[in-house]
């Protein structure tokens, strides 16, 4: 399927085949996932990255610090992207009916076309408890909503942006049993020196929780992985992920450190197959944890340093 999904875009998506034909790559030729060559992701700043030609339904714009210029997703299908994250929240999750599902993404609710408040506005609708919604500075609330839904002994998702689940855990700790700690990454600036391995400590600290689970996605994939613990990451079956030797981009193997080429089926109106900014460490199998920001790449402001 990545392969016919290749071939597809190779023709229709016109900046993708400006870059095969700069690199004098005849896709005819690819006949592996491996040679399939992967556009870099910083096209979706500069371009319009779309397969075939059609009036966007909306415009997912990444988060950026003060002065750079955000990535741009145009949405052939919003449904679709429905049902990519949908689909792969409920092979890690399960059902969101029933469970209460809490999102706290101020730096992201405070700013227009963001895919993950998308992403997680379904889900609280979907999930159809009471309690479930956003919070952006009602930390208060927040614990206080934790507390009752721990006395009742309610299935509980936090979603949390990773600088404000830090906040909230400086000033609110308390013994979480039946919440699962999400966090997505998310700095803002804060504290580069700051370790994924050092955050998931003082939160599994402050809220006595044997582990903290991450969600790993971004503006320019339809699709996300999801780790439950560790930081060790696993993709639904139509996202893959690969590495590439940071000295020769076209180098891509199944395993080891470098970084991070995805592939994202669902991305078929845009592109599928994506170079990113991010390094990382791929296991043989298909785990993959995330090593931090490839050199000289742009501090996004939805990324973790954690190298």
């Amino acid at each position: 399927m990545a392969l016919e999904a290749f071939r597809y875009q190779a023709t229709h998506n016109l900046v993708y085949a400006a870059y095969l034909t700069a690199l004098q790559c005849k896709p005819e030729q690819v006949n592996t996932i491996e040679k399939i060559p992967f556009l870099p992701i910083g096209f979706f700043k500069t371009h319009k990255v779309t397969s075939g030609s059609f009036s966007p339904k909306v415009i997912f714009e990444s988060s950026t610090t003060t002065g750079t210029t955000p990535s741009q997703h145009l949405v052939r299908n919003l449904s679709l992207y429905q049902s990519s994250f949908l689909k792969g929240f409920e092979r890690f999750w399960g059902s969101p009916h029933d469970t209460c599902i809490i999102g706290l993404l101020p730096s992201y609710l405070e700013r227009k076309n963001s895919s993950l408040v998308y992403m997680v506005k379904e889900l609280i609708e979907r999930s159809g408890h009471p309690s479930s919604g956003f919070y952006l500075n009602e930390t208060e609330a927040l614990a206080e909503t934790l507390t009752q839904l721990e006395l009742k002994k309610q299935r509980t998702l936090l979603i949390g942006v990773t600088f404000a689940l830090l906040d909230f855990a400086t000033t609110h700790s308390q013994k979480l049993q039946h919440t699962t700690l999400i966090e997505t990454g998310g700095m803002k600036g804060r504290a580069e020196e700051v370790t994924r391995e050092e955050v998931h400590t003082q939160l599994k600290k402050a809220f006595q929780l044997p582990a903290i689970a991450s969600e790993y996605g971004m503006t320019e994939l339809f699709s996300q992985a999801w780790s439950k613990e560790n930081g060790l990451f696993e993709c639904p079956p139509w996202m893959k992920v690969l590495v590439r030797e940071e000295e020769d981009p076209l180098s891509v193997k199944s395993y080891g450190n470098g970084g991070l080429n995805i592939i994202d089926l669902a991305n078929i109106d845009s592109c599928c197959f994506i170079a990113t900014d991010d390094a990382g460490r791929i296991h043989p199998n298909g785990h993959f944890e995330m090593l931090g920001r490839l050199d000289g790449a742009t501090v996004r402001g939805c990324s973790l340093l954690t190298a």
